[in-house]
């Protein structure tokens, strides 16, 4: 497979519509079956693209990939990049004398979680009855583990918040569905993503009374109690205890 790019770095290059990068749960870059094995700078520049939604100037994507270097080393180094992507697979860059974007037709994993996780934080599309285990699974998994530039980690955080949102009215949703296994699974990944969040460890707690499950549910607050003083000296808050009690009560 070959890719059209020139070495001054001011053509357009057009991508596969097999080319697949993946960015949750570690680097990938492939065109069909056939992983390609890209250089370093070329792994940053195409993951820092595809962590953007829309093209973005030249001079921010060299500034952020090159923070160290001087504005001109920055720039010389962009083209580098580009030019190394040269008879290494399909094209993924559009490049402009100004701007650079992935061609819209690269599919991105992260992108994708990222729009499927809006649209369940918006409600506005009724959950598919044919669930799979794919969707809740995937934002389980942590962007780009490993890489530790400031734009890695700020994209990571966002990320990170996003799916927690996501996983709570996820379960939160399923839950009154009456798909209570499924829900589960949900909150339980929120729970694995941030054990100290109250929020999460409540969603399955709900799934859990919601079912009748009143054991689980003291069970589940109990091992969130312990974590919380152990690991801060704090307790619940009073509204989780208030819950508890009526279960205790009840």
């Amino acid at each position: 497979m070959t890719i059209d790019v020139a070495s001054s770095g001011d053509q357009t290059v057009t991508a596969s519509p097999a080319a697949l990068i993946r960015l949750i749960d570690g680097f990938e870059c492939s065109a069909g079956a056939e992983a390609l094995d890209l250089p370093p700078s070329c792994q940053r520049l195409i993951a820092f693209l595809a962590i953007w939604e829309r093209p973005v100037l030249r001079g921010f994507v060299s500034g952020s990939l090159w923070p160290d270097s001087d504005a001109e080393h920055a720039n010389a180094c962009l083209r580098s990049a580009l030019w190394r992507l040269h008879g290494l697979g399909p094209g993924f860059v559009q490049v402009t004398p100004v701007h650079l974007a992935l061609d819209p037709r690269v599919g991105i994993d992260y992108r994708e979680a990222v729009a499927w996780s809006r649209s369940v934080l918006s409600g506005t599309e009724p959950l598919p009855m044919a669930w799979t285990l794919n969707e809740i699974s995937g934002l389980a998994r942590e962007l780009l583990p490993d890489w530790y530039d400031e734009w890695v980690q700020q994209a990571r955080e966002r990320f990170r918040q996003l799916r927690l949102h996501a996983l709570e009215t996820l379960c939160t949703r399923l839950a009154r569905a009456g798909r209570y296994g499924e829900a589960l699974l949900a909150g339980l990944a929120a729970v694995a993503i941030e054990p100290l969040r109250e929020s999460a460890h409540r969603s399955v707690i709900d799934v859990h009374l919601a079912e009748h499950n009143q054991v689980e549910a003291l069970r589940q607050y109990r091992v969130y109690e312990q974590l919380l003083r152990t690991q801060l000296a704090l307790r619940p808050s009073a509204e989780l205890r208030h819950l508890v009690d009526e279960v205790l009560a009840g």
